[in-house]
């Protein structure tokens, strides 16, 4: 009796001892059943179990053992695949961040596609989804071209030039053209060869490396601004220019003539700014000299005026006397400007006239003669011929005492 009840199964499930015999209704079993569906029919579905029951329909087992054990694997794999799903998903979101640097833009394409331009600084990109090409558009970039070209006048010359340029839309410079350094290659090429062929070698040698430049420079941009690159032409040098080997003598000459005159020009502007303001300076010296002699001669006009107009009176009183005094104070006007003196021999009429002129002109010729030979004479001379002018001031000073005597007892005689 204690085997058949330690035998019996305390769920009372059927086809064991001591249980209910099949066809017996088991009131407590049915009602857990119930229970657990009621529960598993409220509840949410099970992931697990959702993967699992896929597996089964993928897998496609035969046999029990077989199903039990793909059941094992299965939800193992039901298990790790969310984890695995969520770990992928944080991988691919962190490869989409990346760096735009600060001389940077960063050009994104869509599948394949312009979408946007990004700035500098830490973005981000769905990735297989967007691709992000940084281009540089603070870097000065040189282009140099060089080539033997034909001048206006068929010579060859031999120029270099180089262009310093930089991006400035990236998605024009990336998509405008196929190569844009290549093609701004080309166009300086063109650009110089037709500045070159328009200007003869002289100028392009010497005088005109500027013109060239500034007409290079305009063609440039007149070509490159249908093709819209997207690039900025920030300078254009013009290198050199040199003839051909053959004739490189000649023109070297040719250059330094020109040199000398541009330095013999810069000497005579020096000269004429040193000498312009003393030629100045002395013409308006002249002007006052003028001026001021101008001046004198109006007031001793006027004064010779004032004083005839006071003498018109005595003069019509004594005509004789006046006309004879006004021609002798004309003759000592006249002879105390003559290099002749004059004597009265002892208060007579016969007047002694010197040539002193000759007399003077004789000394100095003696004179040079005697400083070649000594050089003390030299020194001695000067002082005789101050002295032989000072007597003959006074021999005139004597001869015009004499003639005023004269001339007043003259007047006296006529009152």
């Amino acid at each position: 009796m204690e085997n058949a009840m330690s035998d019996q199964d305390p769920w009372g499930k059927p086809g064991q001892q001591g249980g209910q015999q099949p066809g017996q209704n088991n009131n407590g079993g049915n009602g857990w059943q119930n229970q657990d569906r009621s529960r598993n029919e409220q509840s949410p579905p099970d992931l697990e179990q959702i993967f699992s029951n896929l597996l089964k329909k993928l897998g496609g087992n035969k046999n029990g053992n077989a199903n039990h054990n793909g059941n094992g694997g299965n939800i193992k794999f039901g298990k790790l695949l969310p984890i695995a799903a969520v770990i992928g998903v944080a991988i691919w979101g962190l490869s989409g961040l990346y760096t735009i640097k600060e001389a940077e833009r960063g050009v994104v394409m869509r599948f394949g596609e312009l979408h946007s331009i990004v700035q500098p600084g830490l973005n981000w990109k769905p990735t297989f989804i967007d691709r992000v090409i940084p281009v540089n558009v603070e870097q000065v970039k040189e282009l140099r071209t060089q080539g033997a070209m034909l001048t206006q006048d068929e010579n060859m010359v031999k120029v270099e030039m180089t262009v310093q340029y930089r991006v400035q839309d990236p998605a024009k410079y990336l998509f405008s053209v196929t190569n844009p350094d290549d093609s701004l290659n080309q166009a300086t090429d063109s650009a110089l060869r037709y500045v070159i062929g328009h200007m003869p070698m002289d100028d392009i040698l010497t005088t005109g490396r500027s013109v060239v430049r500034e007409n290079t420079w305009r063609s440039l941009e007149e070509i490159i601004q249908p093709y819209d690159m997207g690039l900025n032409i920030i300078d254009v040098n013009f290198q050199s220019a040199r003839p051909p080997e053959e004739v490189k003598a000649a023109f070297d000459d040719a250059i330094k003539a020109q040199e000398d005159e541009q330095r013999y020009i810069r000497e005579a502007e020096a000269y004429a700014r040193e000498r312009e303001p003393i030629a100045r300076g002395e013409a308006q010296r002249m002007i006052e000299q003028a001026t001021a002699y101008k001046d004198q001669v109006v007031l001793d006009a006027q004064g010779e005026v004032e004083r005839f107009t006071r003498l018109l009176p005595e003069f019509r009183v004594a005509p004789e006397v006046m006309r004879e005094r006004l021609y002798i104070q004309t003759l000592e006007k006249v002879m105390a400007n003559t290099p002749k003196v004059m004597l009265d021999s002892h208060n007579g009429n016969n007047l002694t006239v010197l040539p002193l002129e000759q007399i003077l002109q004789g000394k100095a010729l003696k004179n040079d003669e005697l400083s070649s030979r000594e050089n003390s004479s030299q020194a001695s001379n000067p002082p005789q011929l101050k002295g032989s002018s000072s007597q003959s001031d006074a021999k005139q000073t004597s001869s015009s005492s004499s003639i005023e005597q004269r001339n007043t007892t003259r007047q006296g005689r006529f009152n």
